[in-house]
């Protein structure tokens, strides 16, 4: 069986782009399988604002990090690329880093070139370290991995704060350093983004929204036309937190229309059915394991 690892690696070098969905928990996670992505992205930002409730501002540690990609890693069979922003500390924090996410299952991990604590790439009073500070904590990160072919994605946020030669400058000497997968976060436009994928010397991944784009944040484009631009990859890091919100809020809407007004209202098209949902997390293999495991004569009630 090939490894999860090697899985990944292959995505990102296959001449089509490869798409991976931003996920939070084990719905997101299995559903990205169940659709049928080769591949997952698991959204700093989504763990932050849906385990604590909070801002992608720094505010989770590495131990939470770990923890729950662990978990994610464990329900699905699909390659998962991790963000562990800045490496939660200097060169030797990210060496350890690395091997607490290698460890945890996961197939690659995404460090970024902020100051810390970071801030999501599309929100202003960014700040970035040196060049060459990222390039010794991507020393660290290719040195520590066991698997040759666990995935370091290399992410610049320069583009805010020192325009786009300095992005191609720094993702080339992070290439350089070890980085199979490069990322410039917030790109402006079109014409940005084919310079610098064609400026590099890895592939290039992007970062897409979903919905209605917020002012001065990268456009909405399509993959197929991502690829004509020469992008390798591209993550929807929000696409199905934006999208649970929006089912949550319908729904409670719906509850507070029917205590006000005492008319039940049946909306299938807000929610799936309970069948439906033990299908997702994988009840029908639970009970599986249980017709074959559980002693004959067992009391059938217990199980």
């Amino acid at each position: 069986m090939q490894k999860l690892t090697t899985k990944l690696r292959d995505l990102i070098r296959a001449p089509e782009i490869l798409a991976m969905p931003g996920i939070f928990d084990g719905y997101s996670a299995r559903i990205v399988e169940q659709a049928g992505f080769p591949a997952g992205f698991i959204s700093g930002a989504g763990l932050s604002e849906a385990l604590l409730g909070q801002p992608d501002v720094g505010l989770m540690g590495l131990e939470t990090n770990v923890n729950a990609c662990r978990a994610l890693a464990a329900c699905c069979t699909i390659p998962l690329l991790a963000d562990a922003d800045t490496g939660y500390g200097n060169a030797v924090n990210v060496y350890h880093v690395v091997r607490a996410f290698e460890q945890a299952g996961i197939a690659g991990i995404m460090l970024e070139d902020q100051t810390w604590p970071k801030r999501c790439g599309h929100m202003s009073g960014k700040a970035v370290v040196s060049a060459e500070e990222m390039v010794e904590k991507l020393h660290a990160a290719t040195e520590a991995r066991r698997d040759p072919d666990f995935i370091i994605k290399s992410r610049t946020d320069s583009f805010a704060t020192h325009g786009i030669d300095e992005v191609i400058r720094r993702l080339n000497l992070y290439a350089e350093a070890g980085a199979e997968l490069l990322f410039a976060d917030a790109l402006l436009s079109e014409r940005d983004i084919q310079t610098v994928a064609r400026s590099v010397a890895k592939p290039l991944c992007v970062n897409m929204g979903f919905g209605i784009r917020s002012r001065a944040t990268t456009p909405l484009i399509s993959a197929a036309r991502l690829q004509e631009l020469g992008v390798g990859a591209v993550i929807y890091p929000r696409l199905l937190t934006a999208c649970a919100i929006q089912g949550m809020k319908n729904g409670l809407q719906t509850l507070s229309e029917q205590l006000h007004t005492g008319i039940v209202v049946e909306r299938p098209d807000y929610a799936v059915s309970f069948e439906e949902l033990n299908e997702v997390v994988g009840f029908t293999e639970a009970r599986n394991l249980e017709q074959r495991f559980v002693a004959k004569g067992a009391d059938p009630t217990r199980h």
